[in-house]
């Protein structure tokens, strides 16, 4: 059958994003919190679910929900909007700005989704290659913003999937040169303590987005955008009524009652995180990248899709990626627990001692 008469050719020509399950014993590909809930918070959870009322409609546009977390971000609740997770406020940033001919601006190696959705919304996508040390080139990106005038830019904050924050004065250099909205994907804020948001009063084109997808919430699907109070008005006209489900909405409402707990969580990661470091430097040929993120992205002598394809016989997945930078690939791997991390550091040391 020929679809190709009724699908437009930005559709056609992409791949759909995978996101395979692929049969393993230690899941360290997808940046999510090792850890489950706590026992008893696990108790807790489900005593509150007791209350959901299944036959009814969630609360259109989260408002409950939405004034918590302005409150806890210390921003207005008209300057907020809840999403099915980051990914469905990405869509709706594309959908509402799309014009014939835009151009959306991504540095990259970056976050997939980003091209994805401006690709299906009809954008020109302009990539930028990020500098030897994985930073933003500024003066090609400054290049991009003068030539292409972006509608869209969006800068990963940290970066996924190279796990750096990027240098804050050239983020705000972009944001001074921009004519079009600035997206910080602040998706991994709680590992690198770093966020634009006090600077959201001096920039009207500025947008944050946060999620709890890497704070042990990942199957709920619960993201926040956070913009300007006209801008967000605009952007609800093209979110779904019911987008967030009640139970999303209950876990997000649990997440703040049980912060602190929850948090810990968040620190054993950074401990971690600092350990499996280490350990990847005193492997030999390994070249691990500094991280302020909930993961490592790291290089080595053998090609990365060789080294994961060996490390996934060994029950472990980790994710290969190939870079403009240097004609390297590498490769990104999940902080785990402890178990896990020692014993992804075993078959890795065993893959190349060979």
């Amino acid at each position: 059958m020929n679809v190709g008469k009724w699908v437009r050719k930005e559709i056609l020509q992409q791949q759909a994003y995978a996101a395979d399950v692929i049969d393993c014993r230690i899941k360290l590909d997808a940046n999510e919190n090792p850890f489950p809930l706590p026992p008893s918070l696990q108790d807790a959870f489900l005593a509150c679910m007791r209350d959901l009322r299944l036959n009814r409609y969630p609360d259109a546009g989260a408002p409950r929900i939405r004034k918590r977390f302005a409150e806890r971000y210390g921003v207005g609740d008209d300057m907020l909007m809840a999403g099915n997770g980051s990914d469905e406020l990405i869509q709706i940033l594309c959908a509402a700005l799309a014009r014939r001919g835009a151009c959306l601006l991504i540095p990259v190696p970056t976050f997939a989704m980003y091209r994805i959705s401006g690709l299906n919304y009809g954008y020109r996508i302009t990539e930028v290659p990020l500098d030897a040390d994985f930073d933003l080139d500024a003066k090609a990106m400054e290049s991009a913003i003068s030539e292409k005038m972006p509608a869209l830019t969006f800068l990963s904050y940290p970066n996924n999937p190279t796990g750096n924050c990027f240098s804050a004065e050239r983020m705000e250099s972009i944001l001074n040169r921009s004519v079009g909205i600035v997206v910080v994907d602040e998706a991994y804020f709680n590992f690198s303590g770093r966020t634009f948001l006090p600077l959201l009063e001096r920039y009207e084109n500025l947008v944050i987005l946060r999620t709890l997808s890497k704070v042990g919430f990942a199957a709920m699907r619960i993201g926040f955008l956070i913009g300007h109070p006209g801008l967000v008005r605009e952007l609800d006209k093209v979110r779904l009524p019911y987008n967030l489900n009640a139970l999303s909405q209950l876990a997000a409402g649990f997440f703040l009652d049980h912060e602190p707990a929850l948090l810990e969580q968040v620190d054993g990661i950074i401990h971690e995180r600092k350990h499996l470091l280490e350990r990847l430097k005193n492997l030999a040929g390994v070249q691990p990248c500094r991280t302020d993120a909930n993961f490592i992205f790291f290089s080595c002598t053998l090609e990365a899709d060789d080294v994961c394809k060996k490390i996934l016989s060994q029950g472990i997945l980790v994710k290969p990626f190939n870079c403009p930078q240097g004609g390297r690939s590498y490769i990104r791997v999940t902080v785990g627990t402890r178990e896990e991390n020692e014993a992804f550091i075993e078959a890795l040391g065993s893959v190349i001692a060979k």
